[in-house]
C-alpha cells in the first residue's frame, strides 16, 4: 500500500453529508422508476445484474451503520488517503455478500428508504469527528463519508452505463469530492511534481518522480473531464482506449499513466 500524503485535502464536513445524501437519492428516485426486466440487466461489474448492483450501493451506504454500531476506537490511524487502497483487499468477501443481501431484499424502495433514513438519523446523533474503525484502519466519520461520495458516484455511472436512456444526475458536490479524492490517490501512488493531471472543474494535482516545473506550462500535462477521470481510476476505462477516443490529451514524456491505473480495483 503506498504510503498516505500527512497533508491531505481537507473537506466540509456539512457539505460531504449534503452531497452523500443528495446522491444517495438521486438513486433511490431512479432506482424505484426500474421495472423487473431493467433490474435483471447485466451490468459492466462481472456476474452483477442491475438488482446486485442496486444492493451493494445500499450496502456501501449501511457501512456507516455498521462501524457506528461498534465502539469507536481509541485513536485514529488511518488518513481518507489509505482508503483507495484498501478496497480491493475485501473485493471477494465484498461481492459474496452483495449476492446474498441481494436476494433478501426483493423490495429495493424499501430496503433503500430505510437505509436513508437511518444514515440521516446516524448523521444527526454522532459528531463528524466520531472515530470508526473502517477497511483501511479508524478515521473520522467526516472523512469516511467522503469516500462514501466516491462509492456512489461511481456506481451511478455504473447504473447508468448497465440501464439505456436511465441517466441519474450527479450532485455537484458530491462528483466533486469523488474526482477530487480519487486525483489525491494519484498523487499518493506517485508523488512527485513533473506532471500535472487537470481535471476540470475540479481537481489539479502535481504527481510522478522527475524534474518539477515551477512556472509557466508544465512539460508533462494531461486533462480529462471528471467522469472519464473516475472510469480510469476505477478500471472502467483503459487508457489506451480514453486517448484513442479523445477522451484525455496527453502531452510530454511523463504524462502516460498507463502503468499507473487503475487507482482502485
Amino acid at each position: 500500500m503506498p504510503p498516505a500524503k500527512k497533508r491531505a485535502r481537507t473537506y466540509d464536513p456539512v457539505k460531504t453529508r449534503t452531497a452523500v445524501l443528495a446522491q444517495f437519492g438521486n438513486v433511490r428516485k431512479a432506482v424505484g422508476t426500474l421495472t423487473p426486466d431493467q433490474l435483471a440487466l447485466p451490468t459492466r461489474l462481472g456476474d452483477w445484474t442491475v438488482r446486485d448492483l442496486v444492493t451493494h450501493i445500499g450496502m456501501a451506504i449501511t457501512a456507516v451503520h455498521r462501524a457506528l454500531a461498534h465502539p469507536a476506537p481509541p485513536a485514529q490511524n488511518a488518513v481518507i488517503l489509505d482508503w483507495p487502497f484498501a478496497t480491493a483487499a475485501n473485493a471477494s468477501a465484498i461481492a459474496d455478500f452483495t449476492h446474498t443481501l441481494a436476494t433478501q431484499h426483493p423490495d429495493l424502495d424499501t430496503y433503500l428508504a430505510e437505509i436513508e433514513q437511518t444514515l440521516t438519523e446516524h448523521l444527526d446523533t454522532n459528531p463528524a469527528t466520531r472515530l470508526l474503525e473502517t477497511n483501511a484502519g479508524a478515521m473520522p466519520l467526516a472523512d469516511y463519508l467522503v469516500t462514501r461520495t466516491v462509492e456512489l458516484v461511481v456506481h451511478t455511472d455504473d447504473l447508468n452505463a448497465a440501464v439505456p436512456g436511465l441517466d441519474i444526475p450527479y450532485d455537484r458536490q458530491a462528483l466533486a469530492a469523488c474526482t477530487r479524492l480519487l486525483a489525491d490517490a494519484l498523487a499518493t501512488k506517485a508523488p512527485g511534481g513533473s506532471t500535472e493531471v487537470r481535471i476540470p472543474p475540479y481537481a489539479v494535482v502535481q504527481c510522478v518522480e522527475g524534474p518539477r516545473h515551477t512556472r509557466g506550462t508544465p512539460p508533462n500535462v494531461v486533462e480529462t473531464d471528471p467522469l472519464t477521470w473516475l472510469r480510469l481510476a476505477t478500471g472502467r476505462t483503459r487508457w489506451k482506449d480514453a486517448v484513442e477516443e479523445a477522451k484525455v490529451s496527453a502531452s510530454g514524456e511523463r504524462a502516460d499513466l498507463s502503468g499507473l491505473l487503475p487507482i482502485m480495483g
